[in-house]
């Protein structure tokens, strides 16, 4: 519980710390994976790069997503029984290893325990690998 409390901390601190150091808002003005950029219109036209802005990759589709949701199976099949619960932690997880988290493999570890599935910091880097190989790769 400390660890998710810590997280959210430092990401809330981070947040601030991003807003406050923005310049221009027509820049891709990112730090990390927090982008201190807001949208000014709701239309769908403006939201549709919404996801792009605030640092998350945009939801896989078709054979993408099946790989994703194949890679995230292969630790642990429980974990897909909620197949946009994994692929909104996957999108997470993509973002912390993108951001260079401290600990990405208890960061995936933690992310993807849920719904009575507990995960070991080895299961993580299991995970972060096959991020690696479908929704993710290192750039």
């Amino acid at each position: 519980m400390r660890i998710r409390t810590a997280t959210a901390a430092i990401v809330a601190i981070l947040a601030v710390t991003v807003v406050g150091c923005s310049t221009d808002k027509g820049s891709d003005s990112r730090v990390g994976t927090v982008n201190s950029t807001v949208p000014e219109a709701s239309s769908a036209a403006a939201n549709s790069g919404a996801a792009k802005n605030a640092g998350t990759l945009p939801e896989p589709t078709g054979a993408e997503r099946d790989a994703v949701l194949e890679a995230i199976h292969d630790v642990n099949g429980n974990l897909t029984h909620d197949e946009d619960k994994a692929i909104n932690a996957a999108r997470n997880q993509c973002a912390a290893l993108d951001g260079g988290a401290t600990n990405p493999d208890h960061a995936a570890a933690q992310r993807f325990s849920y719904d009575g599935v507990t995960l070991t910091d080895d299961d993580g880097s299991h995970i972060n690998f096959g991020l690696r190989k479908t929704l993710c790769p290192e750039s």
